[in-house]
């Protein structure tokens, strides 16, 4: 090694031997998890809004099925253009602005969404309000797991996740009081909260592996003693520092090392693994009330209850996932949750179920499993890749996640606008489903209680 090697080893190993995974005592645990969860929260909040908005957009603006699929995909179009557009900026600006400067975007469309004249003006401010969505949330995973060590990263980084689970939960909750009472707009202004929580950020540090990778070594050294000085005063005396291999600094991303031998493979799991469970996340939840209403001829009300009942179970799955995930490993909690998703859609594909309870339980069963592939993919891709290029990965990722997003509504959307049932979209889900275990399966890293820098050299 290098000197300045060793100074990012020493950094990297001062940061794994922080006791910031002893939940909930730590104070660098509890202010990382309320600052940067509450920007993953308020993503999540996002994600399913327009689905719980559609039914009274729908009536009030005599909305057919192709307007319909165009209003939930363009802000998917735009989270595609922001997971493309993150990756390189945190890499090259750190993680801390780049997630505020995407956040104060996000804020500002929904602004916008809620006082949009006509659907034209709304699908411009969904568009504006996926790349803000499309930006923060990637970034802000990736910050989260570089701030942790190894022993119990995966139960801290879910459990930081689950923010966004619980956003999409209170999205339903909020949708099914806020559209009967005030309309679709109100929903769209709660949306516009996250500005403040931009002004919180700034008492969050920058990530310290992400500063010793750029080189600036002194910047990285002054946050970890930070970091420190709170461990030392809650805990006392500290673990002994043990030494991996540090990341070399750099001044400049190297996004074809992803493409090359070492990392290649990696890079096409993760891609398969995020296309699938968005694909078969937003497949199912972005239309759900809106069949509920049309197909099933459910009232608006009834509609958004169901529909809350299917987050409410993806949040259970989010908690099982997220407290086992280090005792399980990232590998075995991925199979186990794309067979169980292969299994209740493919036995709902068979049964076809024509009742409002009935498509509720079946999309139920299948959201505790896929809630909770989602919830892992976004922890495992930033594992797979070194410091100096990690956001770059998880962007990757998220590109094929966006692709993911705007054809799984896609897929939904011709078959409620073909009247043939929706047993053909469950067979769709259940088979992507099934390409994702077998991915798994044949070409899964473990990266559970592993140090990233070895990890990833």
């Amino acid at each position: 090694m290098t000197g300045a090697d060793t100074r990012g080893a020493l950094i990297a190993a001062r940061i794994d031997r922080l006791p910031a995974d002893r939940l909930p005592a730590s104070r660098l645990a509890v202010r990382a998890r309320l600052v940067i969860g509450a920007v993953t929260f308020f993503g999540g909040f996002d994600q399913f809004l327009i689905a719980y908005a559609l039914p009274a957009l729908r009536a009030q603006y005599q909305m057919d099925t192709a307007t319909t699929t165009l209003t939930i995909t363009v802000g998917s179009v735009g989270t595609l253009i922001g997971a493309l557009l993150t990756g390189r900026l945190a890499d090259r600006f750190g993680r801390v602005p780049v997630v505020a400067c995407f956040l104060v975007l996000y804020s500002l469309s929904s602004l916008f969404a809620a006082f949009a004249p006509n659907v034209e003006w709304l699908q411009a401010a969904r568009f504006l309000q996926g790349i803000g969505v499309g930006g923060e949330v990637l970034v802000a995973a990736t910050y989260i797991s570089e701030i942790i060590g190894p022993r119990r990263r995966g139960r801290f980084v879910l459990l930081y996740e689950l923010a966004c689970v619980t956003g999409l939960v209170m999205a339903s909750l909020v949708s099914a009081w806020v559209v009967p009472s005030f309309g679709w707009r109100a929903l769209f202004a709660v949306g516009a909260l996250p500005i403040f929580v931009a002004v919180a950020l700034r008492t969050v540090p920058e990530s310290p592996r992400w500063l010793a990778a750029r080189g600036r070594y002194d910047e990285a050294e002054a946050v970890v003693d930070h970091f420190e000085a709170l461990a030392h005063k809650q805990f006392g005396t500290l673990p002994d520092i043990e030494l991996s291999p540090s990341a070399t600094a750099t001044d400049h991303p190297r996004l074809l090392d992803l493409f090359g031998r070492r990392y290649l493979r990696r890079t096409a799991v993760v891609s398969v693994l995020w296309f699938v469970s968005f694909l078969v996340n937003y497949g199912l939840s972005s239309w759900l009330p809106t069949i509920y209403t049309s197909m099933i001829h459910l009232g608006m009300s009834t509609s958004l209850t169901y529909s809350m009942v299917t987050t409410v179970a993806g949040l259970v799955g989010s908690i099982v996932i997220a407290t086992t995930v280090d005792r399980l490993g990232r590998r075995t909690g991925l199979i186990v949750g794309l067979l169980g998703g292969t299994v209740t859609l493919g036995a709902a594909a068979v049964m076809a179920p024509a009742t409002g309870p009935g498509v509720m339980v079946f999309v139920s069963a299948a959201a505790l499993f896929v809630f909770a592939v989602s919830l892992v993919v976004n922890l495992y891709g930033p594992e797979l890749y070194p410091t100096r290029s990690r956001a770059a990965g998880a962007s990757i990722g998220g590109v094929f996640a966006r692709l993911g997003v705007i054809v799984g509504p896609i897929i939904t959307g011709l078959a409620v606008g073909a009247n043939g049932g929706i047993a053909p979209v469950f067979g769709v889900l259940a088979a992507a489903c099934a390409i994702g275990c077998v991915t798994v399966v044949l070409f899964g890293v473990e990266t559970a209680r592993r140090p990233l820098e070895p990890l990833s050299p």
